[in-house]
């Protein structure tokens, strides 16, 4: 990824990248997950709550990252059902990889079921394609069965005749636990790259006479890996044309989902629009009936019938409660904008509660932050606010108040009274010709 940061922490699409298995995995009712991280245990702040870290001291392979993996499994099935969530000590061992997250609960549920009724040692997801360039490929005996698995990175792994194969291995088993941990501490490392191969397992079962079973992926981008930015790109459109797709299907009207942006995590209800040049971002929660144009909302709460943008920034804890109003070029953060309020243009409201059915007008500001601490501004109902206000906090202003336009309250307005707070215009007669005599007398 050419990157500080490891690459299964890479974003795709409003989530980590490591967790999108993850998730696929515990939505699959998986009984424990773990997750394999380096020494460095850079992937331990994003896990949720209940899946295990294991660390593989060194990078010795994907066998490797297994071996280390399965302590903690055994651990788990061992300390009972409430300790890994419902873990059996006989329920086959699922493998997927940090960076092939296209592979969904669904798919998870048909491997295993598959597994299951092939009474397999193993079973290996697989697929044919035309370019089968940088994949191991699957190498089966006379009968059909898998016998093997070869990579094909490294020229020393495989033949001539063997990198002519089209069927591949995504890198997604399922292992029955007894096979699993009776073939690991046999794999060796005398290979191209110097590494345990977990495929090699595959090859060890059946020498065994233990059969190894292949499950044909319906889709090939199912195993489609990041391996750089670029890889990130293209898995990023698919999936986030998957998340518009599940809105639409919803009754969500997204009107050019080329232009939209939205992360895997967000909300919308029924017959909200979304116009183009969105981006709609973390753990956004949009209600029924609401319009947003050509704006840019992270972590947010919009009720029904909210109306945003266009060129709005709703950021983290900006709350719109019913048919409220945020217009062009407005920036809210932090603030609760009561039902049918309006912030209609050219305003920041931070940290504010503005309350139903307020109107403030265009270039409001609210000062919430004095250089040492943010506080909050109080603006009650029906307030009409003049344009270029701008509130100084911490600072009320009680129902039915009216702010003369260009006015910057210091201090509480009471309720149902007007609140000037600008120096009076003073008009100064002849002052351009006075300044161009002064210039006039400077020249000569």
């Amino acid at each position: 990824m050419r990157s500080s940061k490891p690459k299964v922490l890479h974003e795709l699409c409003g989530r980590p990248m490591v967790l999108w298995p993850v998730r696929a995995a515990l939505e699959s009712g998986a009984s424990s997950v773990v997750v394999v991280d380096s020494p460095e245990r850079s992937l331990q702040p994003v896990l949720p709550e209940g899946v295990e870290l294991a660390v593989q001291e060194r990078p010795n392979g994907t066998g490797g990252a297994v071996l280390a993996a399965l302590s903690h499994l055994e651990r788990a099935a061992q300390d009972g059902p409430q300790a890994s969530l419902g873990g059996d000590p006989a329920a086959p061992v699922l493998v997927l990889s940090g960076d092939v997250p296209l592979v969904g609960a669904d798919t998870i549920g048909s491997l295993i079921e598959a597994h299951r009724a092939s009474a397999a040692a193993a079973t290996v997801a697989v697929c044919t394609l035309d370019d089968p360039d940088g994949y191991g490929r699957v190498v089966r005996d006379s009968s059909g069965a898998v016998e093997r698995v070869v990579e094909t990175k490294e020229p020393g792994d495989s033949t001539l005749e063997e990198r002519q194969i089209r069927e591949v291995n995504s890198g997604i088993y399922v292992f029955e636990p007894d096979a699993l941990r009776g073939a690991l501490p046999r794999l060796s490392a005398d290979n191209a790259q110097g590494e345990l191969y977990l495929t090699q397992v595959l090859a060890l079962l059946g020498a065994e006479g233990r059969p190894v079973a292949a499950y044909e992926l319906a889709d090939f981008r199912l195993m489609l890996g990041i391996n750089d930015r670029a890889g990130l790109a293209r898995v990023r459109k698919l999936v986030q044309k998957a998340i518009h797709e599940t809105h639409m299907r919803a009754g969500v009207g997204i009107i050019d989902p080329d232009t939209t942006v939205i992360d895997v995590d967000v909300e919308i209800g029924q017959d909200t629009v979304i116009e183009p040049f969105t981006t709609i971002r973390g753990a956004t929660r949009i209600g029924t009936g609401c319009t947003i144009r050509h704006s840019y909302l992270v972590d947010c709460l919009l009720e029904d019938g909210a109306s945003v943008g266009p060129f709005a920034y709703l950021r983290p804890g900006a709350i719109l409660r019913a048919d409220a109003k945020v217009g062009t070029f407005v920036e809210v953060k932090n603030s609760d904008i009561g039902p049918a309020a309006k912030v209609p243009h050219l305003s920041y409201i931070g940290d504010a509660d503005v309350g139903e059915r307020t109107n403030l007008g265009a270039g409001t500001i609210t000062a919430n932050y004095d250089g040492y601490r943010k506080h909050r501004t109080t603006i009650g109902k029906r307030v009409r606010g003049g344009v270029d206000t701008s509130f100084v906090a911490p600072v009320t202003v009680g129902d039915d108040a009216y702010t003369a336009a260009g006015s910057v309250v210091t201090e509480d307005v009471p309720e149902g009274a007007l609140a000037v707070a600008r120096a009076r215009q003073e008009n100064v007669p002849g002052y351009t010709e006075q300044q161009e005599r002064a210039l006039h007398s400077q020249e000569t």
